[in-house]
């Protein structure tokens, strides 16, 4: 039997089947409305917005009070309030304001996961208790599409928000199992864990949760921007940039995607199918990518991921709407699967590269503008889909997003020609 200090991990299971339903439905909910791509373009990016200042707002509090059980029950009372409010609304623009708190308080139970984890075991068994959150993670992921899928085809989308209220009912019944701790750890130790940090860059989907363990300030840009200047003082500035343009090229792919999907006549459940067999796909790379990245390295690994995560946005882009359903559906399925082995392949690959690149003693700062550049490159990615999809349309916004990867690349390039000859300089 679990042990009671432990018993505060399966509430990971309940919050993340309302927070990927939630991020799922909100979308078809927008369409539903009478919203387009621009609608679904702003919902994303205020939640996607609010998220990164949720990450600063939330890691002070913790930092200050280590008031971890009270930080979720308030998060989740909300994230609960905002299902029913979403249940009985009719208006897009308040739609975006709800996008905009799910955004702030969803990404609250991200650092005192981590936090609890470090705090309720010793550290030779952080690995183990992480890979225990990631397995309950995607299980709730999987629950949120599967139970989707069902509802959505029998009863109104909008039902599903109860569904959504439920579920975070649960995780706070759970979450008041939550027992004080004996001793604190701050979110600058946290920085020093690689597997809290891997957890933490490797698994939440589509990167919609930022950690800043420590506040990025314009100084601490100056590695990009002695780049931007035509100089480099260390090649991290590289990294730094390819992971905005990694995330910013993404977003516009994920952004697009489920409105991309509604106007090809697909039903909401067909939807909530299709990010379910994604989302499965997701689950096996995500248990295979260590193996993958121990045999070819990190820096190989990552660049053999853009090559299926540029191929899932072409073929979105050229080749789905050349064929008529239900063959065009197999090639929405083998795009969205390429776009989550690459992503799983290139984030985990990603976090290992980056503790090996930075220098001891600076982990906070440099994972803090790693975290702003990767908050910037989604807000952007998602705002500004919206814009290039309304002017042009989806294979246009499609074919930018795999030039903008193919930017990140590029960079990534750049960044493993400094890093050599640093080494030869050596």
């Amino acid at each position: 039997m679990e042990p009671i200090s432990k018993r505060w991990i399966w509430f990971v299971f309940p919050i993340n089947i309302a927070a990927e339903g939630l991020h799922t439905v909100i979308p078809l909910f927008v369409i539903r409305l009478g919203g387009g791509i621009s609608e679904v373009s702003v919902v994303i990016s205020v939640h996607y917005g609010t998220a990164a200042l949720g990450s600063i707002f939330w890691g002070k509090i913790l930092d200050k009070y280590h008031a971890k059980k009270a930080v979720l029950l308030v998060a989740f009372s909300m994230i609960l309030l905002s299902c029913v409010w979403l249940y009985y609304t009719d208006q897009i623009p308040i739609v975006y304001a709800i996008s905009a708190l799910t955004g702030l308080f969803l990404v609250a139970r991200g650092p005192v996961t981590q936090m609890l984890v470090m705090e309720t075991s010793p550290n030779n068994q952080w690995s183990k208790f992480f890979a225990r959150t990631s397995i309950l993670s995607t299980f709730g992921s999987l629950g949120a599409m599967l139970i989707g899928a069902v509802w959505s085809f029998y009863f109104d989308t909008r039902q599903y928000f109860l569904i959504c209220a439920i579920s975070t009912g649960i995780a706070i019944v759970i979450s008041l199992q939550i027992s004080k701790t004996h001793f604190h750890i701050e979110r600058s130790m946290i920085a020093h864990s690689i597997h809290g940090m891997q957890h933490i860059f490797s698994h939440f989907r589509f990167h919609n949760h930022f950690v800043f363990p420590k506040v990025p300030e314009l100084y601490d840009f100056k590695h990009i921007i002695i780049i931007l200047k035509g100089k480099v003082s260390h090649e991290i500035g590289f990294l730094f940039l390819t992971n905005f343009m990694f995330y910013f090229g993404s977003n516009m792919y994920f952004t697009a995607l489920t409105p991309f999907l509604k106007q090809l006549g697909l039903a909401d459940s067909t939807v909530f199918t299709l990010y379910l067999i994604q989302t499965c796909v997701m689950a096996m790379i995500f248990f295979l990518a260590p193996k993958i990245i121990g045999r070819l390295g990190e820096e190989r690994s990552m660049i053999l991921a853009y090559a299926p995560r540029i191929s899932g946005i072409l073929v979105a882009g050229f080749l789905v709407n050349m064929f008529l359903m239900p063959n065009s559906l197999i090639f929405v399925i083998i795009s969205m699967c390429l776009m989550v082995l690459g992503f799983s392949v290139y984030s985990t690959a990603n976090s290992v590269l980056l503790f090996k690149t930075i220098p001891k003693g600076f982990e906070g700062t440099y994972l803090g503008v790693n975290s702003s550049m990767i908050g910037m490159g989604v807000f952007g990615g998602a705002l500004s889909t919206g814009i290039i999809t309304k002017s042009f349309g989806y294979t246009e916004t499609f074919l930018i997003a795999s030039f903008v990867l193919a930017g990140s690349l590029f960079l990534f390039r750049l960044y493993l020609r400094h890093r050599l000859s640093g080494r030869t300089g050596n």
